[in-house]
């Protein structure tokens, strides 16, 4: 009897050093070990800032108040990039200057991203072009500056327009991610997503020798699709490239420095190439 419950003893502990070793090395659950090396896992953060370059489509932009009823069409614009200084890219005082993107990034599923982020973008109209002139002006010094339904921008007295203080997309957007690359102390991912807005540029406008506007104002809306290419260095660091492509719709554009109803109200397509530095957190990897 004795020796029945030795040996019934011994292969009950046999077992149990067999499910320890099994649980305590290889192979292990791939799923699992992959959840943990991940570094946009479910329940993580990352914060991103970085810089951007943009390309606008041309534009109809439509000028009413008290007097004057035109549109102007097929305006050019352009961005305008800052030249680089250690200092205005780099010092917290003036890291605003420059065009630039910063957003968080909370993930509420393992790959799936739910941005709330902010695109800093200058909007310039060129002023050396001559463009078509629909509608009427009563003041007799600016209706000449009309010649056969066109009017020359080149000087700065018809015409100055810019939201340089900037085209401000603040905008909500969701990303999928897909890992390529899963190294030890490297991952890299591709994502796709899109994103919706809210407009407030601080729009630079002065009109027919009126006073020149230059304030903040919800001006409008804004939508994109976007793309991106993050690489992660030593589990948390993030270099990211992203292209957008959007829509901005602009009803209410101020124009003159009162509470008179000037405005101005104009839409484009957009398109952005940023690239900048994040870093998540409240991340695992296995070393």
């Amino acid at each position: 009897m004795s020796n029945f419950v030795f040996g019934q003893t011994t292969q009950d502990s046999l077992m149990s050093e067999r499910r320890l070793k099994d649980n305590l090395t290889p192979p292990y659950d791939k799923s699992k070990l992959k959840s943990s090396r991940n570094p946009f896992q479910k329940g993580s953060f990352m914060v991103f800032w970085g810089w951007n370059n943009a390309k606008y489509s041309n534009s109809d932009i439509h000028f009413k108040g008290d007097g004057y009823d035109f549109q102007l069409d097929n305006v050019v614009a352009n961005d305008r990039q800052t030249k680089f200084d250690w200092k205005k890219y780099f010092n917290p005082g003036s890291i605003t200057i420059p065009q630039v993107n910063y957003r968080i990034t909370y993930f509420p599923k393992d790959n799936l991203g739910i941005t709330l982020g902010m695109d800093h973008m200058k909007y310039v109209m060129d002023q050396n072009q001559t463009v078509d002139f629909k509608g009427y002006i009563n003041d007799p010094k600016y209706a000449g500056m009309v010649d056969n339904d066109k009017v020359d921008l080149s000087g700065n007295d018809f015409l100055t327009f810019e939201h340089t203080d900037g085209l401000n997309y603040i905008n909500i957007g969701a990303q999928k991610y897909h890992n390529v690359l899963d190294k030890k102390n490297i991952d890299i991912f591709l994502s796709y997503g899109a994103g919706i807005g809210a407009l407030l540029p601080k729009s630079n406008v002065q009109l027919m020798g009126n006073e020149r506007s230059d304030r903040f104002h919800l001006a409008g809306f804004g939508t994109d699709i976007r793309a991106a290419l993050s690489v992660i260095a030593i589990r948390h660091i993030v270099l990211q490239a992203e292209g957008k492509l959007g829509y901005i719709n602009l009803p209410d554009i101020k124009t003159t420095l009162n509470n008179k109803p000037d405005k101005a109200s104009q839409d484009f397509v957009y398109a952005q190439f940023n690239f900048g530095i994040g870093y998540t957190f409240n991340t695992k990897k296995y070393n």
